[in-house]
């Protein structure tokens, strides 16, 4: 049955500033962009010295997303109510479907069914990882990758710090992360002449299972979940160069290793010739007053910024990478660096922010377990919170968010004639498990007004995947394609 019609009243009021940001953030879709100001910072880039020549100007993009207009006129709640009464209640979306619809600009509420009901959102949690770690850590904070002395002589301790992206060299699966053979190279530099004779692995900066109990049976070896350790290389995926050959085609498909922190641990001692037989699992000694001596560092290499990992995180849905950020958020609040703790952390950081946490339950951070809630005004508000300029590094989960017929998950969806409305002018992260269906993002309607939505439906008949996205999409085309009024 549906609610009566939505009136204004824990939202907070965002500043018309709001979809200028929005506009600026989205116009990064697919292009090289000159990053001032702060933004610089967080990504490590350097400004160029003298005498360097400046690179050529790179030609205008096509434009993609329509431009916002802060000065549009807002769609009523009766005008948004009535595009969207005949849509949210079709069988295509089972019996549990709820919906938040809201004005960027202003934070004012539009349209709810079962806004505040907390549902399993599937890959939709991104979002809350991507904004609590960005609040958490910075934007700039990078996941180190430490090598120490062990206790005996030759003995090299490897300590993971958490970076799933870290490559064995420069042939790894993630542009840019940090490699172990730049720390295999500064441990010879660092032991002179003594030979390394023993690799002990140190993964304790996580504790507790390595698969969250709530995961569907499948997903350990599913190809897109995996063990989560704190130390891995490449996501733990198998076979880097067939990896990178689906992903350039489209599938996130991957096969893991079963113990990513030791098979880490083997390629370590292989670049600094030591034998598989001489690794095993450990802990790195406390450093002493002597030094160098056991715990003394031996070299240090750092992930991408936090930015680039969220946007890694959201634009290609990977699971692995958001777990390992989710752990990230329980470190910056002291919490054990496991599933419950990660959990545990993000929903006090989310409170922080002011956002609803009586409306969030966590069991990770990917959205593979269905033990996870969330209610789309929680979504509707973190998103109108990331855009409102008062955080400006919580924008990065923007980066990343596929665009209508054009990018990720949504690629090629919007292309009917239904839902052709929507095509360029939605933005949004998707989830999907069996039988649950989530979508959340922006739309930019036909005045140009910025809205935030989210829809998420966790009773979906199980053979009802393709019907079901087609619902959802007609509900994304329906905003896009009215002014609502």
């Amino acid at each position: 049955m549906e609610s009566p019609a939505p009136t204004p009243r824990r939202r907070r009021r965002v500043p018309v500033l709001l979809a200028a940001v929005l506009v600026l953030v989205l116009a990064a879709v697919g292009i090289a962009v000159l990053r001032p100001g702060p933004v610089a910072g967080w990504l490590g880039d350097e400004p160029a010295g003298p005498g360097v020549a400046e690179p050529a100007a790179e030609p205008a993009p096509v434009a993609v997303l329509a431009a916002a207009d802060a000065n549009a006129p807002m769609p009523t709640p009766e005008g948004v109510r009535a595009a969207l009464a005949p849509l949210v209640g079709v069988p295509a979306l089972g019996d549990r479907v709820h919906v938040s619809v809201a004005d960027v600009a202003t934070g004012q509420p539009l349209f709810g069914r079962g806004e505040d009901d907390g549902t399993v959102p599937a890959s939709v949690t991104k979002l809350v990882t991507g904004v609590t770690v960005l609040a958490a850590r910075g934007p700039a904070y990078r996941i180190p990758t430490r090598a120490v002395a062990g206790a005996a002589p030759g003995e090299v301790v490897i300590v993971g710090g958490g970076d799933p992206t870290l490559a064995v060299d420069k042939k790894g699966f993630y542009p840019g992360a940090a490699r172990l053979d730049d720390l295999a190279a500064q441990v010879r530099d660092a032991l002179g002449g003594t030979k390394p004779t023993k690799v002990t692995v140190d993964s304790s900066l996580y504790s507790g299972p390595v698969f969250e109990p709530g995961w569907d049976d499948d997903i350990p070896t599913g190809g897109y979940g995996g063990a989560i350790t704190a130390l891995m290389t490449d996501g733990a995926r198998s076979d880097v160069t067939r990896a990178k050959k689906d992903e350039a085609a489209g599938n996130h498909w991957a096969e893991r290793v079963s113990q990513p922190d030791l098979a880490a641990g083997r390629a370590f001692a292989r670049l600094l010739g030591v034998p598989p037989s001489a690794v095993a699992r450990g802990t790195a000694p406390a450093a002493g007053a002597a030094t160098p001596g056991p715990g003394a560092e031996l070299g240090k290499v750092e992930s991408l910024p936090m930015v680039r990992l969220v946007d890694i995180m959201i634009s290609d849905s990977d699971n692995i990478v958001a777990e390992a950020l989710a752990r990230q958020v329980a470190l910056a609040r002291d919490q054990p660096a496991s599933f419950v703790g990660a959990g545990a952390a993000m929903d006090a950081v989310a409170a922080e922010l002011g956002l609803p946490a009586d409306e969030l339950t966590l069991a990770d951070g990917s959205g593979l377990s269905r033990s996870n809630r969330i209610s789309p005004s929680l979504l509707t508000d973190l998103i109108a919170l990331a855009g409102d300029g008062s955080r400006p590094e919580l924008a990065a989960i923007f980066g990343g968010l596929p665009v209508a017929d054009w990018s990720g998950t949504l690629a090629d969806r919007y292309g009917t004639a239904a839902t052709k409305a929507g095509a360029g002018v939605i933005r949004a992260k998707t989830g999907t498990l069996t039988k649950v269906h989530a979508i959340a993002g922006l739309v930019s309607t036909s005045d140009g007004r910025l809205l935030t939505f989210a829809v998420l439906t966790d009773a979906v008949p199980p053979d009802g995947l393709t019907a079901a996205r087609g619902a959802l999409d007609r509900i994304g085309a329906a905003l896009a394609g009215c002014g609502c009024r």
